[in-house]
């Protein structure tokens, strides 16, 4: 009989009892999280997720694809509690594994109804896209720019004096990064524009990692461009990128308007590139938009 003509699926007790667990932790996480002085993010990145969990865990598939969703999800929901705020990791990469899980879903099925054995040949495919980074497949292009202009209410020269002035601390605006919950640099210090000038951006530990800084240093000056260098990095963006070199340039538009540019290079951490190469380049490109906010506002 095929899935069409099944009976919608009834609650069983397997269903109660993973419902009962999923509470149970949660109830564990949160009290941990409360009593860690964090009851208002125990509200979003635990009770939440672990009521959606339970009640996924209560609603049964009525397709293959449909208990493949509902057990990824779970899964997913679970990993996003463990790692609290570490949660946008597990956003970040949720349409990686829904692809992942209802693309072998799918291979499976054909496999069992094809005729022919030798389809079962294409199972090994299923591991390519997964072998980047790995060590048994190369890197692809993880050598990655990204670049944010932008045209501001300021004559060049004074639009010189704030890029002097150094970067200063300001609200995150990107809708993105607040999204997700992004670290941002929460200390930042540091001004000029001659060559040995440094700047530093300072972040606070979170679930992400222990916090860290970033220190750019001016590498070459000339009239209105600079370059930078990064001589430290202990921040807990590290670990999904390596900031390599920055340019920033301004000219002037007109009496009252001056453009400012600039462009970071940096070397992607995340495989595979076909899925975390425009994740990051979209994610940096906000990230320096940011970086322009604390220097150059809006």
């Amino acid at each position: 009989m095929s899935e069409q003509g099944v009976r919608p699926p009834r609650r069983t007790a397997a269903n109660w009892v993973l419902a009962g667990l999923i509470t149970a932790f949660g109830l564990v996480v949160f009290t941990i999280t409360v009593r860690a002085g964090r009851a208002d993010s125990a509200l979003l990145f635990v009770a939440l997720p672990v009521i959606l969990a339970a009640a996924l865990a209560l609603s049964p598939g009525r397709t293959t694809h449909g208990r493949v969703f509902v057990v990824t999800t779970i899964a997913l929901l679970l990993a996003a509690v463990a790692l609290h705020e570490g949660a946008v990791c597990v956003i970040l990469a949720a349409p990686l594994v829904y692809a992942v899980a209802h693309g072998t879903t799918a291979l499976i099925r054909a496999l069992q109804d094809a005729s022919r054995a030798y389809s079962a040949l294409a199972v090994p495919l299923l591991l390519l896209p997964g072998l980047e980074g790995s060590g048994v497949g190369p890197r692809l292009d993880p050598e990655q720019s990204v670049e944010v202009v932008r045209v501001v209410a300021l004559p060049v020269d004074r639009v010189t004096e704030r890029l002097a002035a150094g970067p200063r601390p300001v609200p995150v605006r990107s809708v993105p990064l607040r999204l997700l919950g992004a670290p941002t640099p929460t200390e930042v210090s540091g001004d000029g524009l001659a060559v040995g000038d440094r700047w530093m951006f300072g972040y606070h530990g979170s679930a992400h990692g222990p916090g860290g800084h970033l220190l750019a240093e001016v590498e070459t000056a000339q009239p209105q461009q600079v370059t930078f260098r990064f001589v430290e990095d202990t921040s807990i963006t590290a670990r999904w990128f390596t900031w390599r070199h920055a340019d920033l340039r301004w000219r002037a538009v007109d009496a009252g308007h001056t453009e400012v540019r600039i462009s970071v290079d940096y070397r992607r951490g995340l495989d595979p590139s076909w899925y975390f190469g425009p994740v990051q380049h979209v994610l940096l490109g906000e990230g320096v938009g940011h970086l322009l906010d604390m220097t150059v506002p809006r």
